[in-house]
């Protein structure tokens, strides 16, 4: 895999969510991963467990993540995004902080922290 800087990581990992090509995403993460929240709960560890969190978040129809802004501090990428969901209420969008941390082109470690929640209509 050619050597990739975390800017292009972490774009390259919100492409592929975007596209819902779950190898491509898979792809952007080391084999041995770790998702926290911010106040450190574990989301997902290793590429079995991403695959599933993955797998099931892509089942959402409406599923798409908008860049609001991104700051890239050495191997550090800090996304704030704007997550179109499709909630058990109905469709939605969710503010989302993501924290990168990216080794040898590869996210080995990401932290979200989930901010207001609102419904949307179409």
């Amino acid at each position: 895999m050619p050597h990739r800087s975390p800017l292009d990581t972490v774009q390259a990992q919100l492409d592929a969510y975007n596209a819902k090509n779950l190898e491509a995403l898979l792809d952007t993460y080391a084999p041995d991963a770790e998702q926290y929240t911010v106040s450190g709960e574990l989301l997902a560890k290793g590429r079995e467990q991403l695959k599933t969190r993955f797998q099931m978040r892509f089942e959402e129809p409406d599923l798409h993540a908008q860049l609001v802004s991104r700051t890239v501090v050495g191997s550090f990428v800090v996304d704030a995004e704007l997550i179109t969901r499709n909630f058990p209420e109905g469709l939605g969008v969710i503010e989302l902080l993501c924290v990168y941390e990216v080794k040898d082109g590869r996210i080995y470690r990401a932290q979200f922290g989930n901010g207001t929640q609102r419904l949307i209509s179409r």
